[in-house]
């Protein structure tokens, strides 16, 4: 694997293999493209470090996943044909946007751990948060220990999110994904951990239903046993399921 830069240097990516590449495959938040070395060994393949991860600057602006999916577009000049297109969680988000918005770039999606969908109301801030927040509004409670209480009360992801990757990070958890669902045409497999507790399998069965009310075809593979970063803890079923879809 060799790291290069790709439009303009504002995203790197890992190079994998020789020869056009027809994987691309996008990571999680706060993670990077050297996560799919293992899945990826012997083809050829891009996967980037998307913006404000790894080596790739942040951006300027407090993107969405359809703001990522506008800065990755470059990528898909290094392609003879249209790719196979990985995505893991934050990275399967963008790779639908490309999908709904772009459909003749993709070739087919593989999925893993991705919150396309909301299966329970988002859940609202503690009464004594939205109450320090009133008063941090009104000069009231200071800044530092607004983000003392902000750090305590939020996600590890978004603990560890400074600035404006903070920003996007806020945006993005309150996306959802059905419209671009409706939109998809690329054939999806999904690859689901069944102790994935940040993103459910209920996730993905609401997702593959919303694919297949659209007429798109859509499986699922539930693999027991295996959690949330499926690239990491189960590289050899991703890389499987990469090679059935590259033969299909």
């Amino acid at each position: 694997m060799a790291l290069r830069s790709y439009a303009d240097g504002t995203l790197f990516a890992e190079t994998i293999g020789t020869g056009p590449p027809n994987v691309l495959a996008l990571h999680g938040w706060g993670r990077r493209g050297a996560d799919f070395g293992r899945s990826l060994e012997g083809l050829s393949a891009l996967a980037p470090d998307l913006p404000g991860f790894g080596a790739s600057p942040e951006p300027n602006d407090i993107l969405g996943a359809e703001g990522y999916a506008s800065r990755i577009l470059p990528l898909f000049d290094e392609f003879d044909e249209p790719p196979v297109v990985v995505g893991h969680s934050f990275g399967g988000r963008i790779a639908v946007c490309v999908a709904a918005s772009h459909p003749d770039l993709i070739g087919s999606l593989v999925l893993t751990g991705v919150p396309l969908v909301r299966v329970r109301p988002p859940g609202k801030p503690s009464i004594g948060f939205r109450a320090a927040r009133a008063l941090n509004r009104a000069g009231l409670f200071s800044d530092e220990r607004m983000e003392q209480l902000r750090r305590r009360s939020g996600s590890t992801d978004y603990q560890n999110a400074q600035g404006i990757m903070r920003d996007i990070f806020v945006r993005v958890v309150n996306e959802s994904y059905e419209e671009q669902l409706s939109a998809v045409k690329a054939g999806v497999h999904m690859l689901w951990g069944s102790d994935d507790r940040e993103v459910p399998v209920a996730v993905a069965e609401t997702a593959r239903s919303i694919l297949e009310e659209y007429g798109c075809e859509a499986a699922l593979e539930v693999l027991p046993g295996v959690g949330h970063h499926v690239p990491i803890q189960a590289p050899d079923d991703l890389r499987r399921v990469i090679d059935r879809v590259m033969a299909s």
